[in-house]
């Protein structure tokens, strides 16, 4: 690992293995989304148009 200083400004060159494993430590510490069954998507779809509709 080395540091560069252009313009003031720190940068860190990384072998592309290193860059690669922390991309992936990285994604695996992030949360999934909810995944809805085909009953709770269609369940939470009508509530969301229930309620946009009494926006308007």
């Amino acid at each position: 690992m080395n540091t560069l200083i252009i313009d003031n400004k720190s940068y860190v060159v990384v072998p592309a293995k290193s860059y690669e494993a922390l991309q992936k430590r990285a994604a695996l510490k992030t949360k999934p989304e909810k995944t809805f069954s085909v009953e709770e998507a269609r369940a939470h779809s009508k509530k969301l148009i229930k309620k946009w509709a009494a926006e308007k």
